[in-house]
């Protein structure tokens, strides 16, 4: 009897009963979590790394623009999600980047009824200094941003769109005015982002314009997605957190309210103007009417769709909102109704905006919190069943 008391004792010291045997699995599925998120992002990335060895031209320009627009939803979603301020002028700041990259890095053009001028930098200066560009005006708009909130903000902001698409038509010498101007092709360190120069064969596969450019906008958009996870995880995404839900209280607790809605703006603004070059790198020519209001609201779709305040859901959203229209084009002569642009009918364009049009509200009536919502409410699932099955 001694020795069965004394094995059984070590097992069954204080604080081990049952309780803590279910506090203990809990913990261990709480410190499995973060690891087994790092892991599942380490695969993504993987297989994204893969795909281009086995994708049409169509699929790599598909996801280099989804890319770019990941990184665009992600600065919204800072400022929207995060820190609970309305912003209908993100177009404004894809407008800046994309064409303050052409402007740098592009060459001039005297020739035609239309010149334009260009600077020639390196095209990674070009993208570096457009992106500072982009943020300095965010920063600029902050203190109008600061003073209003809610929809005020909001028409305030759609006030940049309509304004941007003036000014930039009116200086005709930076952004080609209504005929726009080509977008210098991206290059790094003499590679350039291109079909020739050099030629590139890799497994026997050649790797052209759009493979080339899937790997950059792959690049970005993780960095982008781990700096925003890692900005909202800390303190500075406690306090954007603290401002969207009260900033009495969260003045009261020793945050500079006044400055974070600033930085939010900044950080914002520099994620667009980043999304904007990578937008005009797709489309290989930009106006000022590429930058129309329908792309403000086109990303509050992508980050009401995934979810706000979620970075993972603002990239979902990117890929469903910018990816449906491209399939629905590659697709139309196979689904029955669609038809080409000015051919009479429903054309794909139309289609994709009633079909996210209609996802927007079924998430809103349904899934409050978007793609992210729905996943994490999977998780939870898991994460009891796992609870439950655990030896106690």
């Amino acid at each position: 009897m001694s020795d069965t008391t004394t094995q059984s004792s070590p097992a069954a010291g204080p604080g081990t009963g049952a309780p803590g045997a279910a506090a203990g699995t809990r913990r261990a599925l709480q410190l499995r979590r973060p690891a087994t998120g790092s892991l599942l992002l380490i695969l993504f990335v993987a297989v994204l790394a893969v795909l281009p060895f086995y994708l049409e031209e169509f699929w790599l320009r598909t996801g280099f623009a989804v890319f770019g627009a990941a990184i665009g939803a992600i600065g919204l979603n800072i400022l929207v999600g995060t820190t609970g301020q309305l912003s209908l002028g993100h177009a404004f700041f894809l407008a800046v980047g994309g064409i303050s990259y052409c402007w740098l890095s592009g060459e001039s053009n005297d020739s035609g009824s239309h010149p334009y001028v260009g600077l020639g930098l390196p095209p990674l200066v070009g993208m570096v200094l457009a992106v500072g560009i982009s943020g300095l005006a965010g920063l600029l708009f902050s203190p109008i941003g600061a003073r209003l909130k809610g929809l005020y903000l909001g028409i305030a902001s759609l006030g940049l769109v309509f304004v941007g698409i003036h000014v930039f038509n009116s200086a005709s010498e930076v952004s080609g005015g209504h005929n726009g101007r080509t977008v210098p092709d991206f290059s790094l360190f003499g590679f350039t982002f291109d079909d020739t120069d050099p030629d590139l064969y890799v497994l026997n596969v050649e790797f052209e314009k759009f493979e080339r450019l899937w790997y950059l906008g792959l690049v970005l958009a993780v960095g982008c997605y781990l700096f925003a996870r890692a900005a909202l995880n800390g303190r500075p995404g406690r306090a954007l957190r603290a401002v969207r839900d009260s900033e009495i209280a969260a003045s009261v607790n020793g945050v500079n309210v006044t400055a974070y809605r600033a930085r939010a703006f900044l950080l914002s603004s520099m994620y667009a103007g980043l999304s904007g070059v990578l937008f005009a790198l797709a489309i290989g020519s930009v106006a000022p009417e590429s930058f129309a209001i329908e792309i403000s609201v086109q990303y509050l779709a992508m980050i009401v769709l995934g979810g706000l305040g979620s970075v993972g859901g603002a990239c979902a959203g990117a890929a469903f909102v910018t990816a449906l229209p491209y399939v629905l084009r590659q697709y139309a002569e196979s689904i029955p109704g669609l038809s080409e642009p000015g051919t009479g009918g429903v054309s794909y364009s139309e289609a994709a905006r009633y079909a996210y049009g209609a996802a927007v509200i079924l998430v809103i009536v349904f899934w409050p919190s978007g793609l992210a919502g729905i996943a994490r409410g999977l998780k939870a699932i898991g994460s009891r069943r796992a609870s439950r099955q655990a030896p106690t």
